[in-house]
């Protein structure tokens, strides 16, 4: 479920580009995570962290200067369940579906892995709604499953198990499954 070709979107997004990224793209992801953080639609990551999970991130980038203006990562959690996680678009760059070819391409790139469910802990229901993402309760994974994510030092796991002491970063959110 790749995007459309670049150019044929029709969102004005001809100059942008959807690719794997970078090292030196982890720059342009912290500052979209920055922009975000704030209003807490976004978790703040540390840059190393980034650093660390870079090869999990697809990047929307102008092909002009190579400006990274959207980004998201796939995790895999476990041997049939991934999470996509930190989609970001550049401000300036909303309403040209560049949030939906980002998403594509880690959908497509979950099927590749044989991963057969995603998950999702979302405020933008009706985004994540629009892959087929459904609204679920608790975690949907069985009991010894969860007891081996409860060994991960990734927060995003911690988050997905709903532990008490990520509750907080979590208010508000949404928990959404897509099965391929």
């Amino acid at each position: 479920m790749s995007g459309p070709p670049v150019g044929v979107d029709g969102g004005g997004a001809s100059d942008i580009l959807v690719r794997r990224a970078r090292t030196r793209d982890v720059r342009g992801i912290r500052r979209l995570v920055d922009t975000y953080t704030n209003d807490r639609r976004l978790l703040s990551k540390a840059t190393v962290t980034l650093y660390e999970d870079v090869q999990e991130f697809r990047v929307a980038v102008r092909a002009t200067d190579e400006a990274v203006v959207g980004c998201g990562a796939l995790h895999v959690m476990w041997e049939d369940l991934a999470e996509i996680r930190t989609v970001a678009v550049d401000p300036s760059c909303r309403g040209q579906r560049l949030g939906h070819r980002i998403v594509g391409e880690l959908i497509d790139a979950a099927r590749e892995l044989g991963v057969a469910r995603i998950f999702v802990l979302t405020f933008e229901t009706r985004f994540f709604g629009s892959f087929g993402f459904q609204p679920i309760d608790g975690a949907p994974v069985p009991q010894p499953v969860y007891e081996q994510l409860l060994r991960s030092y990734d927060e995003g796991v911690a988050e997905f198990l709903g532990l008490e002491r990520v509750k907080p970063n979590t208010l508000g959110n949404t928990r959404m499954l897509l099965r391929l």
